[in-house]
C-alpha cells in the first residue's frame, strides 16, 4: 500500500518549524536552506574547499596530492 498525503511545499522566505542552521544553530531561513544565511552557507563551502570536513584514514594519499592536512 502506498502513502498518497501530498505535503504541502514552504513558502519562500518562510523560516522552517525547529530546524536549526548547522552552522550558527540559528532557525533555517527556506531560501538558504539548510543553513539560517549567505553568511553561514559561504563558510561552510570554505569549510568543505580547505579540507576541514574529511575522513581520516589510515591509507597515504595517491601519488601527486597533496600531504593531509592541506594548509602548509
Amino acid at each position: 500500500m502506498t502513502d498518497d498525503r501530498v505535503t504541502p511545499l514552504p513558502r519562500p522566505g518562510a523560516r522552517r518549524g525547529s530546524a536549526k542552521c548547522p552552522m550558527c544553530k540559528r532557525p533555517v531561513v527556506a531560501a538558504h536552506q539548510p543553513f539560517c544565511s549567505p553568511r553561514c552557507r559561504d563558510e561552510d563551502l570554505r569549510r568543505w574547499l580547505v579540507g576541514d570536513y574529511r575522513i581520516p584514514t589510515d591509507e597515504p594519499p595517491p601519488d601527486g596530492d597533496p600531504p593531509a592536512g592541506g594548509r602548509e
